[in-house]
């Protein structure tokens, strides 16, 4: 497998499995007891009814110069695990919990990773069957066993394409065809969650929705999506990979390299979340382990994590001691809004260069207050004052938060972060002269 299918894959798992549990992770838990919660294709006439999500996802995208297209749908199938304890005189009876000498097990509702892939597909209409089979199968546990049942899932894929302009526009629209639901449990018994497509391009290439060249901008504006949206997939640059995702996503999303461990979540910080896990007692940790493998593959991660594993959850920090560090350039092309320009700054470390020394938190500098913003001017002119962070605003303008020295509450400002902003010429640097390395 190419790296571009390695780097879409493993941003497809996490949109598979967000959700999938939700801290505590334990089962008795009330929103895990609804926790399905993206990219959910429910029966027909479930979401009218009030039972389930909708049946459909569609998305419209564009293709320069590709002769076929490789899709693969993926999506999770409800598995529900019924514990049964071992009767005394022969057979089982279902319980709640199941606690033997090899563990501890709650009737629960799992998940099983199902992966439909379809292709290469030439451009024709065509509407394409998909099916997840129904199954029992029984784990033999001692003083008991888990029954995990799995109902039928039908399901079909529709593709249409037309020409606009140079480029082909190509509609996919998943759908859950399966019978009407009977009640809630039935209907997501049968649903199709999850829900999302990598498509692979022959011979082409895809168009950005997000960022199209300008030639493209009137076809974009012609695609619409239903429930998801189409962002291009693997590294930077790459045009040949798409994810069709039920999340918002930006063109080739990827997972941080700190985040070593799925914590399904809900998009939270894997830093809060360890830590949260570790405040759980033994008791509420074992009442995690015992809704789902997964849990327990969680809490004994972060038992076990070190000081230096949980340091790397807090995030890189760039040295500043070996590299000038001056506030970086937003990448060429790139939005102030977009994400990729925000994570290029980091105020705590950057720098500026100030009559050529570099001013940077905890550099030692005089102010000289020049724009007369407000009488508070006059009071700090001459003054010392120690720098807390560089900013850079969206036209491009640097300003330097700083607490000033002889302010009777400057700890207490520090600390809440009330900072006094001055530009780079109304500083006058303290220490010596910056010298490249």
């Amino acid at each position: 497998m190419n790296s571009s299918w390695d780097r879409a894959r493993a941003v497809a798992d996490a949109v598979l499995y967000e959700g999938y549990l939700l801290y505590p992770y334990r089962g008795t838990s009330s929103k895990n007891r609804s926790r399905w919660q993206f990219g959910v294709l429910g029966l027909p006439g479930a979401s009218d009814a009030g039972l389930g999500e909708d049946d459909t996802l569609a998305a419209q995208f564009l293709v320069d110069g590709a002769r076929a297209i490789t899709l693969v749908v993926r999506f999770l199938q409800l598995q529900h695990r019924r514990a049964e304890r071992e009767r005394a005189h022969g057979g089982f009876e279902p319980v709640e919990q199941l606690t033997t000498a090899a563990g501890s097990w709650l009737s629960w509702d799992e998940a099983v990773e199902r992966e439909i892939s379809f292709g290469p597909v030439t451009f024709c209409d065509q509407t394409l069957a998909m099916t997840a089979d129904a199954a029992t199968d029984i784990e033999v546990v001692g003083g008991g066993r888990l029954v995990r049942e799995r109902h039928e899932v039908r399901g079909e894929l529709t593709i249409t394409t037309e020409p606009d302009g140079d480029l082909r526009r190509v509609s996919v629209r998943v759908r859950n065809n399966g019978a009407a639901a009977r009640d809630r449990t039935d209907a997501i018994a049968r649903s199709m969650i999850g829900t999302h497509i990598i498509a692979e391009v022959v011979g082409g290439r895809f168009v950005s929705l997000l960022e199209p060249p300008p030639a493209a901008t009137g076809a974009v504006s012609r695609c619409s999506q239903h429930r998801c949206f189409p962002v291009l997939a693997g590294p930077p640059g790459a045009d040949d990979m798409l994810l069709i995702s039920p999340i918002i996503l930006y063109d080739h999303p990827e997972v941080a390299e700190q985040s070593n461990t799925a914590l399904y979540d809900c998009t939270e910080i894997d830093e809060i979340l360890t830590l949260r896990v570790m405040t759980m007692t033994d008791e509420e940790k074992a009442q995690a382990r015992a809704t789902d493998p997964r849990a327990a593959r969680i809490i004994d991660h972060c038992d076990a994590m070190s000081p230096e594993d949980m340091a790397r959850l807090h995030g890189v920090l760039r040295d500043p001691h070996g590299s000038p560090g001056l506030v970086p350039e937003v990448p060429e092309g790139v939005d102030w809004w977009d994400p990729l320009a925000d994570n290029a700054v980091r105020p705590e470390i950057d720098a500026v260069l100030v009559d050529g020394v570099r001013v940077a938190r905890d550099s030692r500098v005089r102010l000289h207050p020049t724009r007369n913003a407000d009488a508070q001017d006059i009071f700090v002119a001459g003054k010392t004052a120690r720098v807390t962070s560089v900013h850079e605003d969206a036209e491009g303008n640097k300003h330097v938060a700083v607490v000033v020295d002889d302010d009777p509450a400057a700890d207490l400002h520090d600390w809440y972060g009330r900072y006094l902003y001055f530009s780079p010429d109304e500083l006058e640097p303290l220490e010596t002269r910056y010298s490249p390395p």
